[in-house]
């Protein structure tokens, strides 16, 4: 089963062709500023990654040009053609399926579920509508996202079906003590205020992966998985299966991310609007996007620039900004620990987690005392974006570096979804 997994933003549109039965990529590619000079990526898998800029009005152009990469290669007028317009050779070998019949499901990336999705859905005019429902949690992800559900099945048809994957299915399972905040009980009762939890995707894969490393069941598997980037979540994970988890009624909650504060005091947001002369929207720009790591350091939200900042030049408010994203890191992984009695291993993974051997160690030092320990010359071997091991053998717990694949998990989520509604058949 060939599925094409779509994850839309508000003027981007990422895909993958995976062959769910094999878990193969086919191809996979980007159309970033959609509306306007859009900057299209095709990366087919036996042929060298294609780039260019061409004006793509909205997402049903974005999709219409990724089906036309997909079965022609190249520039062609139309779906279907199998031809490539762009010349002689440009498209050859760029093609991954011969017809757009070869689109066998699609997987849509969906923010936010709400209380709605415990799990993943095929998609149906009620799931459309359930979805719209979730736009006040996630105002700036939902609509994106119903745009890519509302384009693909106009372009690909009904026939095609396509399964709803939502990055808050996997964090359903967390306890009510764990999903409440201490507030009035009726607010959450009327306008749904409570942790919901993101990545949950990735947590998902990073746990399979994981079992499957370790060679057993996924519901066998008590881990702590570490997903940090631009964007930061911890997770606990008992018997495979999410109990508590970082972030909370938004991504802003939580761990130090790139220009995400994460965890602060709630009447800080009072005190500086009234300090500033700030209003709501603007608290929530200074939040989410000039605090965290570019915040506290004032250069930048990127890790790897922050460590060569410091090693080069001493700067004290590198280290500083580096120093408050691993403290909150360990306050995580020790509370999580605490939850779950104890973890079979941590793992790392993003873009930090998964490249940078100076942060997992700095995370790691001094956690002897809780089993884990870090072989420096493992972590320090292994290669960025490599899967692998970094402990110290025999170690009470593992610690385990994967690089996460969300458009896989959702590959296997839509196959999956779909084979349920094979078998209830």
């Amino acid at each position: 089963m060939n599925v094409l997994v779509l994850n839309c933003g508000s003027s981007s549109l990422k895909f993958q062709l995976v062959d769910a039965t094999t878990e193969t990529r086919l191809a996979r590619g980007v159309v970033e500023r959609i509306g306007g000079q859009a900057l299209c990526t095709y990366e087919p898998r036996h042929a060298p990654a294609r780039k260019h800029a061409e004006p793509v009005r909205d997402h049903a152009g974005a999709i219409e040009r990724v089906m036309r990469w997909l079965v022609g290669g190249g520039d062609g007028d139309a779906i279907g053609t199998g031809g490539d317009a762009d010349g002689a050779g440009e498209g050859e070998g760029a093609a991954v399926i011969g017809s757009p019949g070869e689109v066998h499901a699609v997987g849509h990336r969906v923010v936010h579920g709400g209380e709605s999705f415990r799990s993943h859905a095929r998609i149906d005019a009620g799931v459309i509508r359930r979805i719209e429902d979730c736009i006040d949690l996630a105002p700036l992800h939902n609509p994106a996202n119903l745009s890519g559900i509302r384009a693909a099945r106009a372009l690909l048809g009904e026939g095609v079906p396509m399964v709803a994957v939502f990055d808050t299915a996997f964090h359903s399972t967390m306890p009510e003590t764990a999903y409440l905040y201490a507030i009035p009980y009726q607010l959450y009762r009327r306008h749904r205020i409570r942790r919901y939890g993101f990545h949950g995707t990735s947590h998902a894969y990073l746990v399979q992966r994981f079992a499957e490393f370790a060679g057993k069941p996924r519901e066998a598997v008590d881990v702590i998985t570490l997903h940090l980037g631009n964007g930061c979540s911890a997770c606990a994970i008992r018997q495979g299966r999410s109990v508590a988890t970082s972030m909370g009624f938004t991504p802003l909650e939580g761990l130090v991310m790139g220009t995400r504060c994460g965890d602060v005091d709630p009447s800080l947001v009072e005190h500086i609007a009234l300090k500033e002369g700030m209003n709501l929207g603007e608290m929530g720009s200074l939040l989410n996007r000039q605090s965290g790591l570019f915040g506290v350091s004032g250069l930048t939200s990127d890790m790897r620039d922050l460590l060569d900042e410091e090693r080069e030049h001493g700067d004290r408010r590198a280290t500083l900004a580096i120093d408050l994203f691993v403290r909150r890191v360990r306050h995580y992984v020790g509370a999580y620990l605490a939850e779950l009695g104890g973890a079979e291993a941590i793992v790392f993974s993003g873009g930090i987690g998964e490249n940078s051997p100076e942060i997992r160690r700095r995370v790691c030092d001094g956690l002897g005392w809780l089993g884990i320990e870090l072989d420096r010359e493992k972590n320090a071997a292994l290669p960025p974006g490599a899967e692998g091991e970094v402990g110290v053998d025999g170690a009470r717990v593992r610690i385990a570096v994967i690089p996460t694949d969300e458009e896989r998990m959702i590959a296997r989520e839509t196959a999956a979804v779909l084979d349920g509604d094979r078998g209830r058949g």
